[in-house]
């Protein structure tokens, strides 16, 4: 007898021939992706290629106009609830109330993740801890730097710890010691189990983090594999080089602005 697709034995990530329209726009274009277990993969392209289209949809937020997709071994459309339940989803923008602390925002977090009081409270202490924040945990969010707010929405997607968490552009914007500590953020949440899925504009994040990278371009995977190996396919020495053999484009600005500051 096999065992229940929702089981560690299926990919964290199926997706076959997935398709979304808008208008006349067809923003994906039968997307093939497979998304092993406990690994940080990595989604490149240029921008409105599709990334984020793509890890809406696949975080049940977005419906696919077409195509199929297993997430956790659950179906996409017929098992969404199931699917939200193990997912986290960190959005380009942090979904924090300003006027809150920081200990404040993770409590709310954890009532609304279904965490009793006690638990809440001891969570956000965990989390504040871990993540460096601890002595912030009493000052309004608002006041955070861009670092801190990220490092914050990061924390409040692991309140209930995630089987899977989407990162959608998570250090847009960053200095690069912000940036630095998101890494190594990413770099702890896999090496706890979770599966992360990343999209960055920043060529060296994925670089650094990703164990298998996509290129996705006008809609479709135009290329998948290592970052060795994408280099390898394109003839380049650096992933900014294959990037712009696979998609025709170059990184966008913000993609190299700090590259001598991790190399």
């Amino acid at each position: 007898m096999s065992k229940n697709r929702a089981t560690g034995d299926s990919p964290a990530i199926e997706a076959r021939g997935l398709v979304k329209a808008y208008g006349e726009t067809r923003a994906l274009d039968g997307i093939d992706l497979v998304v092993r277990r406990g690994q940080v993969f990595g989604f490149l392209g240029p921008n409105g290629a599709g990334k984020t289209t793509t890890i809406r949809i696949l975080a049940t937020l977005t419906r696919p106009d077409g195509g199929t997709a297993r997430v956790l071994g659950h179906d996409l459309v017929t098992e969404a609830d199931a699917i939200r339940a193990r997912v986290a989803f960190t959005g380009q923008f942090a979904s924090l109330d300003d006027d809150l602390t920081g200990y404040e925002n993770l409590t709310v977090f954890g009532r609304l993740r279904g965490l009793s009081r006690a638990a809440s409270k001891r969570r956000a202490d965990e989390l504040l801890a871990a993540f460096d924040l601890t002595g912030s945990a009493s000052r309004p969010v608002g006041g955070y730097s861009g670092g801190m707010r990220r490092r914050l929405d990061i924390g409040a997607s692991l309140i209930v710890t995630p089987d899977l968490l989407f990162l959608d552009e998570p250090t847009t914007g960053m200095d690069p010691r912000s940036r630095g500590q998101v890494w190594e953020l990413v770099r702890r949440i896999a090496g706890a189990g979770t599966t992360v899925l990343l999209t960055t504009q920043y060529l060296e994040e994925a670089d650094q983090l990703a164990g298998q990278i996509a290129v996705i371009d006008h809609g479709r995977i135009v290329a998948e594999g290592t970052s060795a190996q994408l280099k390898t396919r394109a003839g380049s020495g650096t992933l900014h080089e294959a990037f712009l053999a696979l998609t025709g484009h170059p990184a966008s600005p913000a993609a190299t602005d700090h590259e001598d500051a991790y190399s």
